[in-house]
Formats: C-alpha cells, sequence, structure tokens
C-alpha cells in the first residue's frame, strides 16, 4: 500500500462574494516533496495556502494533513496540526523590534516554552544552517539586506523543525544572484530535514528549480501538473505561455485603458 499524502486536497473551493478564487482545487503533494505552484498574480495562489494554514476557511471541500481532515477538526486539534508547519512569508515579515536571534526563536519561546538561553542557542544554530554568522543573531532586522532578511526568514521557518514548510514568492525583491542562493538554501533545508514542501510563485527560475513537481493554478484550477523537468514543453498552452512569459496566448491580461 503506497503512503497517504502529506497534504490532500479534494474539491477546495472558496469565493469572495461573487468573486470565486478556487473553484474546486484537487492536489496531492506526498511526503518529502516539494511542490510549486505557479500561476499569475491574484489568481489564488495565496488563498490556497492560507486555506490549507487555517488562516482562511475554505467554503467547502477537504483539506486532509496526514490523513486528518483539518476543516472540521476542532481548535485544539488544529493547533496540532499547526505545528507541523514553517513558513517562509514573501517579505520575510521580520518583527523589527526584535533582534534577529528573537525572530528565529519566536515560536521557539511562544510556543515550545524554551528558555530565553535555551531558545538562544537553537537561533544561533538554525541560522548557521542558512550561512549566517553568530553576530548577526544580535542585529536588528533594519540592519540586514533583503537577501540576509529572507535566510532569517527561512531560518525561523526551520528552527521548529516543521514537516511542513510553505514558500511564499520565496525569492521576491531579490537580484538573480541571491535568488538563486535562496533557492539552494530552501533545496538544502528540505532535502536535508526531509521536510515536505508547498511553495507558490511566479519566478519560473525559482520552481524549475526547488520543485519536484510544478502545477499551474488558473481560473481557480489546477490546470496541469507535472514533473518540474517537464513544464517548458508539457504540450499545455496555458502552462506553455505563462513559462515564456509571452503577452499573446490563450491568457488574458485585464489591462484598463
Amino acid at each position: 500500500m503506497s503512503e497517504a499524502p502529506k497534504i490532500r486536497l479534494r474539491d477546495v473551493k472558496k469565493a469572495f462574494g461573487r468573486k470565486i478564487v478556487l473553484a474546486g482545487v484537487d492536489l496531492d503533494v506526498a511526503k518529502g516533496e516539494s511542490v510549486v505552484v505557479i500561476g499569475g498574480s491574484g489568481t489564488g495562489k495565496s488563498v490556497l495556502i492560507k486555506s490549507i494554514l487555517g488562516i482562511l476557511l475554505a467554503d467547502s471541500g477537504v483539506i486532509e494533513v496526514d490523513g486528518e481532515d483539518v476543516t472540521q477538526t476542532l481548535a485544539a486539534a488544529r493547533e496540532a496540526t499547526n505545528r507541523k508547519f514553517g513558513m517562509l512569508f514573501q517579505g520575510a515579515a521580520l518583527f523589527d523590534s526584535l533582534p534577529v536571534w528573537e525572530n528565529v526563536a519566536f515560536g521557539l519561546i511562544q510556543r515550545e516554552h524554551l528558555n530565553r538561553a535555551q531558545a538562544k542557542e537553537r537561533a544561533v544554530d538554525t541560522l548557521a544552517k542558512v550561512g549566517l554568522s553568530a553576530d548577526v543573531a544580535e542585529l536588528s532586522p533594519s540592519e540586514l539586506s533583503g537577501g540576509m532578511q529572507k535566510r532569517v526568514g527561512l531560518a525561523r521557518a526551520i528552527a521548529g523543525n516543521p514537516e511542513i514548510i510553505f514558500f511564499d514568492e520565496p525569492t521576491t525583491g531579490l537580484d538573480p544572484i541571491m535568488a538563486d542562493v535562496i533557492n539552494d538554501l530552501i533545496i538544502s533545508c528540505v532535502k536535508q530535514q526531509g521536510i515536505t514542501a508547498l511553495s507558490i510563485t511566479h519566478d519560473m527560475h525559482s520552481a524549475r528549480k526547488i520543485g519536484d513537481r510544478i502545477t499551474m493554478l488558473y481560473e481557480g484550477k489546477l490546470i496541469w501538473n507535472g514533473a518540474a523537468k517537464d513544464v517548458d514543453n508539457c504540450g499545455n498552452p496555458f502552462v506553455e505561455q505563462f513559462v515564456k512569459g509571452n503577452a499573446e496566448g490563450p491568457i488574458k491580461m485585464q489591462v484598463r485603458r
């Protein structure tokens, strides 16, 4: 018998008023797999992740984590599920009032109740995993470059040894070289720790590099799903237009004149 998916979505729907964002999404993510959801801005990628996290409540459908439908669980059980998650936010989302080490250790202090000395030690060790030295731990986020902030955000995401990490546009705002550094760090952290990863991005270089599998969200549905190596020659005209960045094609951009 094959192992059950780490994450499983079936016919997940979400609308805001008359605006349908998710129109019946089906998705499986296997344990230890890295899946990337691509799609244009405003197509519902962030809504998809927020629905899995429980930040948004899906209107209907099934969202399972380790076989448990998290849309039906009580608050205490949902908190236990959320302990399995780590998150790298699009803008790193660091707390400006806290030094770097406290940003990394925030969940360790608040959720695992480590004392400050233990939490700081864990934070410094985790910063080393993303290539940052111990002296960075005492800096404030405002003293860091964009790339360093992303590294700190990644350190925070992995500090609690999560089973699943969500990456929200992990390379947005970075120059090409630093973006590739972040991609390499994501690969090493995920693979070394056997973490399941679900990423959303419109950066195709990043998608090809960090994904074992790529799927595309368009008009509320996943319209293609396949190995990352096959995305450039998948035969789907919507995907090929997006991957190549062509203005002409079946995807029509709404432009006000």
